[in-house]
């Protein structure tokens, strides 16, 4: 049973600064320590961590009891499985600053991955941040990463309109060396029957590629596979638009828009460098463009399968929430 927890002592923050390294390997500059954990969740910060009671490493869905989570009694060496840490900021609007909650890092081990942990621990944290009065949590992720942008978008009912270049700088660690480290900055506004409705006890049914399709939404830059490459397909998740095409000045106005993106990220960027790299620069453009434009990102579709598909939905207008 994975067990959620709020980490206010130096050795539990100590234990999240040893899963960064599992989960951020190759760099240990970009580690955030236990002493500016510890000096931030001791100020109004939010320190979660998800423990496995039973030391049940198995391959399947965690059993996470949202309501007895943090008042199960943990063995003493009950192992950290992944954490979420934010703090207080502020956003601007024209009547001024307003208060917010930045969430900085959510992490699962890499062996307990796809057992929806990582939803678990925002869940917490969206519970939490209600009590303390807020509406707002923002985070930043690469937009490119498929699974992601699944919890963030999908599962969560966070939305974006706010595209980051190079955000963060060269980045050195395993996970995203190698590419610009864009980022969307995401908004989650944790009152709203949007999320509420998301992280219910009954969350909505999830719409496929098929549904907004048939409802006539465009795909704005489909990609192509070439079959007589394989065993390689996610080297050849090809662009179907040409670098010095844009397609938005061909577009017409819509309520909704379909744009792709790699399935695995990862895996395309160890099989074929320079290819990852055009998807980066190439949805840069069209992501910078469709939000100066008035479209926000508001879902996301992912296709499983021998040739898995990504892709994110843009709506229209902030009335179409």
């Amino acid at each position: 049973m994975i067990v959620l927890k709020v980490l206010e002592t130096n050795e539990e923050l100590v234990a999240v600064e040893d899963l960064q390294r599992l989960v951020w390997p190759g760099n240990e500059t970009e580690i955030v320590p236990s002493h500016l954990l510890l000096t931030a969740v001791h100020n109004g910060g939010l320190a979660i961590g998800a423990y496995e009671a039973n030391r049940n490493n198995q391959k399947e869905p965690a059993d996470i009891d949202f309501d007895k989570a943090g008042r199960t009694e943990l063995l003493p060496d009950a192992p950290l499985v992944g954490f979420v840490f934010g703090f207080p900021g502020l956003y601007f609007t024209p009547d001024g600053p307003r208060p917010k909650h930045c969430s900085h890092m959510l992490g699962v081990h890499p062996d307990y991955r796809d057992r929806s942990i990582g939803f678990a621990l925002k869940r917490a944290q969206w519970q939490w941040v209600r009590h303390q009065g807020l509406d707002l949590i923002s985070w930043t992720y690469d937009p490119l990463q498929s699974r992601n942008a699944n919890l963030n978008i999908a599962l969560l009912g966070a939305v974006c309109n706010t595209y980051l270049q190079e955000y963060y700088g060269q980045m050195r660690d395993m996970l995203n060396a190698g590419l610009p480290s864009d980022r969307f900055q995401v908004d989650w506004w944790i009152n709203s029957p949007r999320v509420v409705q998301r992280l219910s006890k009954k969350p909505r049914t999830r719409l496929d590629l098929a549904h907004f399709l048939a409802a006539g939404t465009e795909i704005l830059n489909p990609s192509h596979l070439d079959e007589s490459s394989f065993p390689k397909p996610l080297s050849m998740q090809g662009i179907y638009t040409d670098v010095e095409d844009d397609p938005i000045e061909k577009m017409d106005q819509s309520s909704l828009l379909l744009v792709e993106i790699p399935a695995d990220l990862s895996a395309l960027k160890a099989a074929d460098p320079a290819l990852a790299l055009e998807w980066r620069l190439h949805t840069r453009r069209l992501f910078e463009k469709l939000f100066e434009r008035g479209y926000l990102v508001t879902d996301f579709v992912h296709l499983p399968g021998k040739f898995p598909r990504s892709f994110y939905v843009l709506s229209y207008g902030e009335s179409t929430l």
